[in-house]
């Protein structure tokens, strides 16, 4: 944090406005009890020296004393002894005369009251003052001598010191001082562990590194393609980046997400699952008012406890169209490879057969393969105009090829121009692993035949492979549609499983026959051409 021209850390600014808040509030407070402190002492001495002048009004012995001149000497001892009980520093009896009958000095007894404050007493007036005498400056209560007939016959005058009433002041507030020193202690004591406790908190980040972090932080949210939203325990929505409102905008959702529960829009998220689980998801498809997510869902672990779930998703269209481009790459790159690798081979036997002047053999060898070449061509043309679907069926006659099987593709008609740029996809995925599944299953096989048929009807087309292989057992059949299911070892049996999942999106439906002999799948798929448009 700066200040000026000089930066300082949380926890030193902290401990200073701690300190600070706390130092002038206590003072404040000792300030002011004590102020209340020190006239409730001056009102409880007051108190006290008008309680004691009454007492000495009220005595039969200083009331004759001051009737009766006789009597009078009796009122010094009298009133001597209040004095020492009470601890005041005088009691002083006059008469109507302001003449002392009483004095803590006794060559003062006999003259005129020191003060000039005793008038109003002489008048029949009860009231504390403070004044000058012959004692020094001092807190005087003075109270008004009646007779039996309720005659004035004097008055008497208690007074305490005010240096004395200083020093009960200063005892009284004494106690607050100390408090008010020990809680300045404890709070800058309280301040500094609150600093420490606080920056432990903030990892000992400064805040202008944790707003760095934010921006960065969010930055980075916002810069991905997918749409990420969090959750808490109570599966009520705490994050969406951009992407993800734009998504769920694109589904017809412009509400706020922030503080909604996440199942409110999307009913199969499973982030409450996930948080209950502890377990992460990954890939799974959910829905989104009629739009396809793929979804990875993660627990957020702080400290070993679950405190919520994250979830990424993309639109599955945007996916497929990645995964068309990257399957029509891999395809043409497959394809060349066979047809590099089968280039190469020709060129050397063409080599070989120029050396050996073997020439009549040579143009015989070279019109089979021009031939083989163009019925290869001129077959798939026959049936798939789409470049994609033919490029992906020629580079599996090669790929068949090298793997010595005979793989043969027939059919009656022309495969329809598919409006659906997505079914064609759906359809490579179809035949790329009914097909990869008939190789390996003929690879073991003297006979290693694949056939592939083609056959188009009005709505529908529908397509058969065919192989020679051992056929499926029986126990194996109600399970070979499963995911991860396969006789081939680990990381396998996705194929029939991906087979079976794009043939319920196209909406098509799926038989098979097996037996020793080898096997027959075939694939109805119903479809809408351009032309139909």
């Amino acid at each position: 944090m700066k200040i000026g021209k000089k930066n300082f850390s949380l926890q030193a600014m902290i401990t200073f406005f701690v300190c600070t808040v706390v130092i002038l509030s206590l003072l404040a407070t000792g300030i002011l009890v004590g102020k209340e402190v020190a006239d409730k002492t001056k009102e409880q001495l007051s108190d006290k020296a008008m309680t004691i002048a009454r007492m000495v009004s009220n005595s039969p012995l200083v009331v004759d004393g001051l009737k009766d001149e006789k009597k009078a000497r009796a009122i010094q001892p009298f009133v001597s002894g209040i004095r020492q009980k009470t601890n005041v520093r005088y009691i002083v009896v006059m008469d109507m005369n302001g003449i002392r009958k009483s004095h803590p000095d006794k060559d003062k007894i006999g003259k005129h009251f020191v003060g000039g404050d005793e008038t109003k007493a002489l008048n029949g007036k009860e009231y504390t003052s403070v004044a000058i005498g012959t004692l020094g400056t001092s807190l005087r209560a003075f109270e008004p001598i009646l007779d039996a007939e309720g005659k004035q016959v004097g008055v008497v005058a208690v007074g305490i010191m005010s240096t004395h009433v200083h020093e009960a002041v200063l005892k009284s507030i004494r106690i607050i001082y100390i408090g008010t020193s020990l809680g300045l202690l404890f709070g800058v004591f309280g301040a500094l562990l609150l600093a420490r406790k606080i920056k432990k908190v903030l990892f000992g980040l400064e805040p202008s590194q944790i707003a760095s972090l934010w921006q960065e932080r969010n930055a980075m949210l916002e810069s991905v393609r997918e749409g990420i939203i969090a959750v808490n325990r109570d599966n009520k929505i705490i994050l969406a980046n951009t992407e993800a409102v734009h998504i769920f905008q694109h589904a017809g959702i412009d509400e706020p997400l922030i503080g909604r529960d996440v199942e409110d829009y999307l009913p199969d998220s499973r982030m409450r699952k996930v948080v209950e689980n502890k377990k992460a998801e990954y890939d799974q498809e959910m829905s989104l008012n009629g739009i396809t997510l793929f979804a990875n869902r993660v627990p957020i672990i702080v400290e070993n406890q679950v405190v919520g779930a994250i979830a990424t998703f993309r639109d599955k269209t945007e996916l497929k169209q990645l995964a068309e481009q990257v399957t029509g790459v891999k395809l043409y790159a497959e394809a060349l490879r066979v047809k590099t690798h089968e280039f190469m081979n020709k060129l050397h036997v063409i080599l070989g057969m120029v050396h050996i002047g073997e020439y009549e053999r040579l143009s015989t060898y070279i019109h089979h393969i021009s031939d083989r070449y163009q019925t290869e061509i001129g077959s798939v043309s026959q049936l798939a105009d789409d470049p994609v679907l033919a490029g992906f069926l020629l580079s599996k006659l090669s790929y068949a090829r090298e793997q010595d099987v005979h793989l043969t593709i027939s059919g009656d008609h022309m495969l329809p121009h598919l409006e659906d740029t997505e079914a064609i996809s759906e359809l490579i995925t179809i035949l790329g692993n009914l097909i990869d599944n008939a190789i390996e299953a003929v690879s073991d096989r003297a006979e290693k035949k694949i056939g592939v048929t083609l056959r188009v009807e009005p709505s529908e087309f529908t397509f058969t492979v065919k192989d020679s292989g051992g056929g499926i057992s029986e126990e194996m059949l109600e399970t070979i549609f499963e995911k991860g299911f396969s006789t081939k070892g680990e990381d396998r049996g996705y194929g029939l499983f991906l087979v079976r999942k794009a043939i319920d999106r196209l909406k098509g439906g799926l038989t098979f026959k097996t037996n020793s002999e080898g096997t027959v799948f075939a694939v109805t798929i119903p479809y809408e051409s351009k032309d139909e448009k």
